[in-house]
């Protein structure tokens, strides 16, 4: 139904109010830390950069989807820009996937998503929305663009994982309420496919949700980092997603749920009912799956819940009939998916144990474990490690999380620039899940101003290992011990 002034005026205007205004905290914010970090691999010599002239063709673009409403022909220029702005955000993935190309692919980013709302806009014309429809999503998009920008004005390569996180919670927060406020506006008026796409953005949007609030507490320290070990752990989130399963089923065709209390239910109660038992039990198994997973796992489990904001957006797309929605999200779903495959092969994780909170793992019986230790250890000092590292010629530097933590980034730069002028071969070895996140240890080396050509790519740089004279481990135990919780 349609809006009659700037304040939402029904409990389904409210939930797209906060969907929108979650939806621009993470757009902003998102784009603004990206920038942000990607400036800090700039150098004084780098080549002036002029992507501020990329506004000139977004600004044509746009314009002329402005100009198309007075000649009656926005339907087909709005389709045409919802193409560019995919083609735009597949670009920026590919862009961002190199560090050279990376600023190319945010700027191509912003401008994807600057023709998506702009195409959203023309849609929402073209069906009739009044003024007071445009002005409501313009003061709650500012309000979310102020919050975000608030949020990214703070937040450094330290904090980049945790905020990474936080930001996925609200994306499992616009979806859930946004279905939620689709379902409630149009009661008894939706196809089973519709019915489906709600059912499943709430169930994907509430483990989203909950499992990146347990992602952010256990990276920002206010959860332990050892997993929740429940002794029927595996039997207890089947047993959820059986009962969602079985919710589901009775949200598409109520008539299935003729328990005796539920007898008195007409249709609509009975899927209101199913709905909201999806939004809690999701959010519970979303909880339960993150905090089964230990800490050192977290970098891979951002990356799947980077999969799940996407296919939650993916079924917000059909939800709202909205190709570009969908395009999107299952570019993002697709995405995080291949990433979390990749980053389990170079841990040596099983990919099944982190999508399901651990699954097939033996529970830890509180540490009574008896692990063997194989070989000697050699417990060394300062004067030792600088005696090696003066010796040698070829020198790797490995570092990890720990570095991280320490801030020992300026410092390591410092000794890796003093040995290189004396001739030494230094670089920087980076595991794929180093850190707390894929490319926070490059952000990191790159805000100590480390040169592009010292840091490798951990496929680039393994066979060198065996003709290196001393590999420097820095605060990377989670990455050089399978023992790491």
């Amino acid at each position: 139904s349609e809006t009659s002034g700037i304040i939402p005026d029904s409990p389904s205007h409210w939930m797209g109010a906060i969907a929108t205004t979650l939806s621009f905290v993470n757009i902003v914010g998102g784009f603004l830390i990206t920038g942000k970090m990607l400036d800090l691999f700039r150098r004084p010599e780098d080549p002036k950069e002029f992507f501020e002239l990329y506004a000139i063709p977004s600004a044509l673009l746009i314009a002329g989807l402005g100009a198309s409403y007075f000649s009656g022909n926005i339907e087909n220029v709005s389709g045409s820009v919802a193409i560019a702005s995919a083609i735009c955000c597949i670009a920026a993935i590919a862009g961002l996937a190199d560090q050279k190309t990376a600023r190319t692919g945010n700027i191509l980013g912003i401008a994807g998503v600057s023709f998506g709302l702009a195409s959203t806009a023309a849609d929402m014309s073209s069906v009739g929305a009044t003024a007071p429809a445009f002005e409501q999503v313009g003061i709650l998009g500012g309000v979310g663009a102020a919050i975000g920008a608030a949020v990214a004005s703070v937040v450094g390569p330290t904090e980049l994982p945790q905020t990474v996180a936080g930001f996925h919670s609200l994306v499992g927060i616009a979806a859930m309420v946004g279905a939620a406020g689709e379902y409630l506006g149009n009661a008894g008026e939706l196809d089973a496919g519709t019915l489906s796409a709600i059912y499943l953005a709430v169930f994907i949007g509430g483990i989203t949700f909950t499992g990146s609030v347990v992602a952010f507490s256990k990276l920002a320290g206010m959860m332990k980092s050892a997993p929740l070990a429940l002794p029927v752990r595996d039997q207890l989130n089947l047993g959820m997603v059986g009962i969602l399963a079985l919710g589901m089923a009775a949200f598409l065709d109520p008539s299935l749920a003729n328990l005796s209390f539920l007898q008195g239910l007409d249709a609509e109660a009975v899927r209101l009912s199913s709905l909201e038992m999806a939004a809690v039990l999701s959010s519970v198994l979303g909880f339960h799956l993150v905090a089964s997973i230990g800490g050192p796992d977290m970098s891979v489990v951002i990356t799947v819940l980077n999969s799940y904001s996407g296919w939650a957006l993916c079924a917000e797309g059909f939800l709202l009939n909205n190709p570009l929605l969908a395009q999107v999200g299952a570019l993002i779903g697709f995405s995080g998916a291949i990433l979390t495959w990749i980053m389990c092969e170079a841990m040596g994780r099983s990919i099944t144990a982190v999508i399901f909170g651990g699954a097939g793992k033996p529970v830890a019986n509180n540490g009574n474990d008896s692990t063997e230790i194989e070989g000697d250890i050699t417990i060394g000092s300062v004067d030792n490690m600088m005696e090696s590292l003066l010796e040698a010629k070829n020198i790797i530097i490995v570092p990890g999380y720990g570095l991280a933590v320490a801030q020992a980034q300026f410092a390591v730069a410092d000794i890796a620039k003093k040995l290189k002028g004396m001739g030494k071969n230094v670089r920087f070895g980076i595991h794929p899940v180093a850190g707390r996140m894929p490319g926070q240890l490059n952000v990191l080396l790159a805000e100590a101003s480390v040169p592009y050509d010292m840091v490798f790519e951990m496929e680039e740089i393994n066979d060198d290992f065996e003709g290196t004279d001393v590999t420097l481990v820095i605060g990377a135990s989670d990455t050089v011990s399978r023992q790491v919780p």
